[in-house]
């Protein structure tokens, strides 16, 4: 007897978080996402839509984020 291996279940979800912009001359130097937010009217970008609840609590289950910052 063989054991089947489920296919992985894949999606990929967006929601808004804030962000901070600084801006010098004009020119956009580091953008912070803060990304502590919890999650509220994801969107599905790519997967199976069914997936989208079980993905969102294995995403906000209370974890500790940290803020990613890119710029210099």
């Amino acid at each position: 007897m063989s054991q089947s291996n489920p296919a992985p279940r894949r999606i990929i979800f967006q929601y808004l978080v804030p962000v901070h912009v600084e801006v010098e001359d004009g020119l956009v130097a580091r953008v912070t996402v803060i990304d502590e937010t919890p999650v509220q009217h994801p969107t599905v970008v790519e997967g199976d839509p069914s997936y989208l609840d079980e993905a969102v609590r294995s995403a906000d289950d209370g974890q500790p984020w940290p803020s990613w910052q890119f710029g210099y």
